[in-house]
């Protein structure tokens, strides 16, 4: 959903605007209140409307990562995402659509330099929060991350501590030690004739085959600890790769803890999480309609002077190839405020005295845009 926001300065342009633009099915339009603030000195709104730019800019990145943080904190129900981006309980095409200016927190009777500060510093808090909250749980996550895939992968590259057992090795014994042998399934029958000759002091019959992936087998076998080297030799040589494993069982007993301890962590994490996430994308998003409205009441005034007579708009466009159709409308009914505006959009070679703007984003009427495709 792209919605348009529209300043014009004459309130009996709106039902021209209707009837070239809403009966005409290019786009559905619906009056955006601001309340009558304190003007001030004329000189400060230019320093405030670069503030405000700025801080428009910073609200639309913290709200599209507090979307995505929805999106990869949600996981494996990434297409419920969209359920919990919501402001004040309804979808943020509805919210912006009927917002209304919200007196008790940014009371429209301060200065205007008062009201940005408050939202400034609202936002400010919001991502400091969230860096921290964030980083908290991705480190979890992270390390969590980090011990399944020690249980991923092939035989080579996988932990082997659960898959192996304490009744296939031959513990606490001075002279004896189990080893973990990787075969390559063609030689299976090739190991069994020959690891018992593959160096002195092998314990016969001693091989057993544990488990076993698309390449290869996990076979013990058993031997004196003193030809360990000798029989780690003699296998390479033959393509059997001795793994270097040795049953712990207290190492094993800790990495279970911790895997359950980290699944934990994070089950308990993720609810109180996901509700900071929508309660605060809520907040931010509702703060950041609050921005356009204070830009569209500065650029106004700039644009148009005192006393204040315009009326805000937003346009909605039925799609995407009615939108090219519709600037053109609104250029047409109102070239008139701006008639150097009007011209250079046609010509890209006339040059808007005093703006240090490209001539696509300057118009005859005060417009800014918001894109709710947040996840896009």
């Amino acid at each position: 959903i792209i919605l348009t926001l529209l300043n014009y300065s004459l309130r009996d342009k709106a039902n021209l605007l209707e009837a070239f633009t809403s009966k005409s099915k290019l786009s559905y339009n619906t009056k955006f209140a601001i309340p009558d603030f304190k003007v001030g000195i004329l000189d400060s709104l230019v320093g405030l409307s670069d503030e405000l730019g700025k801080l428009d800019s910073c609200a639309e990145s913290l709200i599209r990562r507090m979307a995505q943080s929805v999106v990869e904190v949600m996981e494996d129900s990434k297409g419920k995402a969209q359920e919990h981006l919501l402001a004040n309980g309804v979808d943020l095409t509805s919210f912006v659509t009927h917002s209304e200016w919200d007196m008790a927190k940014y009371p429209a009777k301060q200065p205007l330099v008062s009201v940005v500060d408050t939202i400034a510093k609202q936002l400010a808090q919001i991502e400091t929060d969230l860096k921290s909250r964030l980083a908290t749980y991705n480190t979890l996550k992270t390390n969590l991350e980090n011990l399944e895939k020690k249980s991923m992968g092939n035989l080579f590259t996988r932990t082997l501590s659960d898959i192996v057992s304490k009744e296939d090795f031959v513990l606490d014994s001075e002279y004896l030690v189990t080893l973990l042998v990787i075969v390559p399934k063609p030689n299976y029958s090739q190991w069994q004739k020959t690891y018992e000759s593959l160096s002195d002091m092998v314990v016969p019959r001693s091989t057993k085959l544990i488990t076993e992936d698309k390449e290869g087998g996990l076979f013990t076998v058993t031997l004196f600890r003193k030809v360990i080297e000798d029989f780690k030799s003699k296998a390479r040589e033959n393509k059997f790769t001795v793994c270097e494993f040795y049953y712990d069982e207290k190492e094993i007993k800790r990495e279970r803890e911790e895997m359950a301890r980290l699944l934990s962590d994070k089950k308990q994490q993720y609810g109180p999480l996901l509700r900071w996430l929508k309660v605060n994308f809520s907040e931010a998003f509702i703060a950041w309609i609050h921005i356009k409205a204070l830009r569209v009441f500065v650029e106004s005034v700039l644009r148009y002077g005192l006393p204040v007579n315009f009326q805000a708009v937003l346009l909605q466009p039925h799609k995407k190839s009615s939108a090219k159709r519709l600037r053109e409308v609104l250029n047409s009914v109102f070239g008139h405020l701006d008639e150097v505006a009007a011209t250079s959009i046609l010509d890209a070679s006339v040059e808007i005295p005093g703006l240090q703007l490209s001539n696509q984003d300057y118009f005859p009427y005060v417009y800014f845009h918001i894109d709710l495709s947040l996840l896009d």
